[in-house]
């Protein structure tokens, strides 16, 4: 039964940090992600660089990359590769995000703007991190524009709805 709970346990551990069944990240890297690069045992090819306007990064040996849209899984087998080619025998490369992207909420919340974004972040706790909704909230009205969307439409969403990095999220005022 213990075994049961902790596997459980670390299913929904792995839902929250928007991972995929297979154990890696599917989350996909943006401009403005703030990524830690670690090739363990080559102190000088371990750095921490944040993606550039055009989606690239700047890497010893093998200059700008382009890395826009890719997981951090991906990166890492693409790192591993390339320093196999001539550079290491058997390299051992880690890739993680450390800051993403910032989304953000405007309308009828208390402080709109930028916030961090946070692996598992709902609309609830996003309006909570702008200091909860103002006196003229609606309490249905709320909209998303997702980055990335080709219609850059608003999409109607609820409380319990997943914030994604770069999103723009309104919250509606109520007529009475």
């Amino acid at each position: 039964m213990r075994k049961l709970f902790y596997l459980f346990a670390a299913f929904v551990v792995m839902l929250t940090q928007n991972v995929s069944a297979e154990g890696l990240s599917d989350y996909r890297m943006n401009v403005g992600d703030l990524i830690k690069i670690q090739v363990f045992g080559e102190d000088e090819l371990s750095t921490e660089v944040r993606l550039s306007d055009a989606g690239t990064i700047s890497y010893p040996f093998f200059g700008e990359l382009e890395v826009l849209g890719m997981t951090t899984g991906g990166l890492s087998g693409l790192l591993t590769e390339k320093l196999q080619d001539g550079y290491l025998v058997d390299p051992s490369v880690s890739v993680s995000v450390l800051e993403y992207r910032e989304f953000f909420i405007d309308g009828a919340v208390k402080q709109p703007g930028g916030y961090a974004y946070q692996p598992g972040l709902t609309l609830q706790r996003a309006v909570s991190l702008a200091g909860g909704f103002s006196e003229r909230a609606s309490s249905s009205k709320f909209f998303v524009v997702r980055e990335g969307s080709a219609s850059h439409k608003p999409s109607k969403i609820g409380l319990t709805a997943p914030v994604q990095p770069g999103d723009v999220i309104t919250i509606e005022e109520s007529f009475f």
